[in-house]
């Protein structure tokens, strides 16, 4: 039992599928290294574009993990988010392509989030319907593109009937979904759930949007475009791909003799009710945002030693970041170490969250932290330990993941070393 007499929630598997690699111990070591995922995009002309550069994935195979008639059916970010799940379902000792026991199907729930979902198959069937008539879209067209699908069809794949959901709060939509999936256990709701975040957004509508909204760096150089808290940076650089963690009721994890990772300790969220896009500029409820998730999980401020930050390398986002974690942390704030891992992923929009837990609890586990890459230039707004360019060992009793959407929705999730 946790604190107050509710149960304690702990994460048995991983799985992800980014930039900078097709699982979590190709991830893991390429960001240890500082290896940068970001290069000219491929998917599409860029000729007459604005912006060349994104953080594409690599060599992903869908077909690897999943049935070659289903991936027909599937949005790439769908595809993104069962080939990590799978993963994340090994890792945490069920069987990849088996459903789960009538005993646990009922109390393990799916809470899979996605920013846009399917924008690649709006795009494309748009397209077709200008070409060759509307009523001649794909029949799966409705179900590729709606954003719960991820959720569905991982939920169908296990035979899981506890709640599948899929929350939607822009960037910090996989930190709501991993949160819930807390809450739903800690109090009693189920015993288990696989939760994440998938995207893929590298799309020219996608793209496009971004670039008009004056959001996204137009630099040409990988290595200087997204430079989380530098003074250079000037916007985002689009990534994609998927994060998921299994979360269990700690003694259902024990009595199935699943390595644990860390606890999922603490929660909480909040919204700015600001700004469409712009974060507050007081950063206040960013910072009660990081306060109230280390209240959560019953722990004391000077107990956190990594954040992995938003880290967006927008001006207002990192500024204002920064000033929040000092609001929250006050002269401890010094002490901790951050990370923007989007600097090698670029910002995974809706996933972001999800990877970047993975990255939070590998702190807590490998005590190290990995490096903010691209790191030049010191900007007196952002003047707190940004581990630039190089990571380093240090101990790591809890980390938090933090989160700021589009609309001022704020999140943190705070990981707890076993």
């Amino acid at each position: 039992m946790s604190r107050d007499g509710k149960r304690k929630v702990v994460v048995t598997g991983m799985g992800a599928v980014t930039p900078i690699g097709l699982n979590v111990p190709e991830i893991w070591e390429n960001a240890k290294k500082g290896v940068c995922g970001i290069g000219e995009i491929t998917r599409y002309d860029t000729t007459d574009r604005q912006i060349h550069i994104a953080g594409e994935v690599k060599g992903f195979v869908p077909e690897n993990s999943i049935d070659k008639k289903d991936v027909r059916k599937m949005d790439l970010y769908t595809q993104y988010a069962v080939a990590a799940a799978v993963e994340a379902m090994k890792d945490a000792g069920f069987p990849g392509d088996e459903k789960v026991s009538e005993e646990l199907a009922d109390r393990f729930g799916v809470l899979i989030s996605s920013g846009v979902g399917g924008i690649g198959t709006i795009e494309n069937e748009h397209a077709k319907g200008e070409t060759k008539g509307f009523d001649r879209v794909s029949p799966f067209y409705i179900p590729m593109s709606i954003t719960n699908m991820a959720s569905a069809w991982v939920a169908i794949r296990y035979g899981l009937h506890g709640l599948a959901a899929c929350s939607v709060t822009a960037c910090a939509s996989a930190a709501y979904a991993i949160g819930e999936g807390i809450r739903y256990i800690r109090d009693g709701y189920a015993d288990a759930f696989i939760c994440g975040g998938s995207e893929a957004a590298i799309t020219p509508l996608s793209i496009g949007g971004f670039t008009s909204m004056k959001a996204l760096s137009t630099t040409e150089d990988p290595l200087r475009a997204s430079i989380p808290f530098d003074a250079e940076r000037n916007g985002f650089v689009m990534g994609e791909g998927a994060g998921m963690l299994i979360l269990e009721e700690e003694e259902h994890a024990k009595k199935r003799g699943a390595h644990i990772y860390a606890e999922a300790a603490g929660y909480a969220a909040n919204c700015d009710a600001y700004h469409i896009t712009a974060p507050d500029p007081e950063a206040k409820y960013a910072a009660e945002c990081l306060k109230e998730a280390v209240l959560d999980a019953g722990m004391s401020l000077d107990e956190i030693d990594y954040i992995n930050a938003h880290g967006t390398s927008t001006s207002l986002n990192d500024k204002c970041e920064t000033l929040a974690v000092k609001k929250a942390f006050g002269d401890l704030a010094g002490n901790i170490s951050l990370s923007s891992t989007k600097s090698m992923t670029g910002h995974l929009l809706g996933a972001s969250a999800a990877v970047g837990s993975i990255f939070a609890i590998k702190a807590v586990t490998d005590d190290f932290i990995v490096p903010t890459i691209g790191y030049k230039n010191a900007d007196p707004d952002c003047d707190l330990d940004i581990t630039p360019n190089t990571g380093k060992q240090r101990q790591v009793r809890a980390s938090i993941c933090n989160s700021l959407g589009f609309g001022g929705h704020n999140a943190s999730l705070v990981f707890r070393k076993i």
